[in-house]
């Protein structure tokens, strides 16, 4: 009987993935997204790197 091993490809185990805390981190696959604030009649532009929860995935993934 021949056997097949499969692999998860969630963000938890992609080279791509920067774990923060309590099951998120930020996936750095591609460059730091754009985002405006608009905080008491202050706007602020930040780049920040999408978070995503370890169980995630897509079709980014790179084996660490």
């Amino acid at each position: 009987m021949e056997t097949t091993a499969t692999t998860t490809k969630t963000c938890s185990v992609c080279a791509n993935w920067k774990d923060l805390a309590d099951g998120a981190g930020e996936c750095r696959a591609k460059a730091p997204q754009t985002i405006v604030l608009t905080i008491d009649d202050e706007t602020r532009v930040e780049s920040r790197f999408p978070v995503t929860k370890a169980e995630d995935w897509c079709g980014e993934f790179t084996a660490k």
